[in-house]
C-alpha cells in the first residue's frame, strides 16, 4: 500500500481546520491538525511530515516564529496561510523559510494546486541526490564571476561566502542562471517554479526576487544583477557578478 503524504495543519480556527482536514483527507493526505502555535514546533519536529500548512496568526507562537524555529531542523515544505494582502507579510514569510503562501479565504482548489506543486518540488530535489543521480553531475553547476551554484548540493556561494537559500529561492535563482541575459516573464517563472498559470496578480515571484536581491547584495532601489524590465519580466545579468 502506498503511504499517504503526511501534512501537519497548524490552524487555530477549529471550524476552518476541520473543513481543511476533511478536504485534504478526502484527497489522499494523512492530516494532523494542531490548534495552538506553542505546540506546533514539537509536533512538526517529532512527526517530520512531508508538508506543513502554517497559519500566520496563531496563539502562543505566530506562524513566522514557528517557521523560524523549525526551518533549520525540518527539511520538508512549509506553506503559509495568511489573511493579509500586505507584501511585507508575504516577504517576511518567505524570508524565514516558508516555501509558498496562500491567502485567506482559502480556495480549496488553489490550496491543493500549491500543495501538489510543493510536493513535486520536494521529489525533484530528492531525485537529484548524488548517490542515485551521478549521471546528472555534468552541467549541475553554474559560475558567473563571484557567484557559484551547484544544483546537486543546492549550494550558493558569492565571493566564496555561502549564501543560505530556501529550496524555493534556489530553484528560482537556478532558473535565472540557466537562462542568463534573457527576459523571463512572470508567467514563465510562475509556471516553472509553482506549476500553475500566472493570474496577473500573484506576487510570489516578485517577493522571492526581492529576497534574492537582498541576500545577493543587489540594491533593490538600483538593481543591476537581477534587473526588472518593465512590463516584460526580469533578467539575470551574467557579467554583473
Amino acid at each position: 500500500m502506498t503511504k499517504m503524504p503526511h501534512i501537519v495543519l497548524v490552524e487555530d480556527d477549529e471550524k476552518l481546520s476541520a473543513l481543511l482536514t476533511e478536504y485534504l483527507s478526502g484527497s489522499g493526505f494523512d492530516v494532523t491538525p494542531v490548534y495552538d502555535g506553542a505546540k506546533a514546533v514539537a509536533v512538526i519536529l517529532e512527526q517530520g511530515p512531508e508538508l506543513v500548512i502554517l497559519d500566520l496568526m496563531l496563539p502562543g507562537l505566530d506562524g513566522l516564529q514557528i517557521c523560524g524555529q523549525v526551518r533549520h531542523q525540518y527539511s520538508g515544505q512549509i506553506l503559509m496561510l495568511t489573511a493579509s494582502d500586505d507584501d511585507f507579510d508575504h516577504v517576511s514569510a518567505l524570508e524565514v523559510g516558508a516555501d509558498d503562501f496562500v491567502s485567506k479565504p482559502v480556495k480549496p482548489r488553489v490550496l491543493m494546486a500549491r500543495i501538489r506543486n510543493l510536493l513535486r518540488r520536494q521529489v525533484r530535489a530528492e531525485e537529484v541526490a548524488p548517490s542515485t543521480q551521478t549521471e546528472k553531475v555534468v552541467n549541475s553547476d553554474r559560475r558567473f564571476g563571484g557567484l557559484y551554484l551547484n544544483q546537486i548540493q543546492r549550494m550558493c556561494t558569492l565571493a566564496e561566502v555561502n549564501v543560505k537559500l530556501t529550496d524555493a529561492e534556489f530553484d528560482l535563482l537556478w532558473i535565472f542562471a540557466c537562462n542568463p541575459d534573457q527576459i523571463l516573464s512572470r508567467s514563465f517563472l510562475v509556471s516553472e517554479t509553482r506549476g500553475i498559470e500566472y493570474d496577473g496578480l500573484d506576487r510570489t515571484v516578485d517577493n522571492k526576487i526581492a529576497i534574492l536581491r537582498k541576500k545577493l547584495g543587489d540594491d533593490p532601489s538600483n538593481a543591476f544583477k537581477l534587473i526588472t524590465v518593465r512590463g516584460k519580466g526580469y533578467v539575470f545579468v551574467s557579467k554583473q557578478w
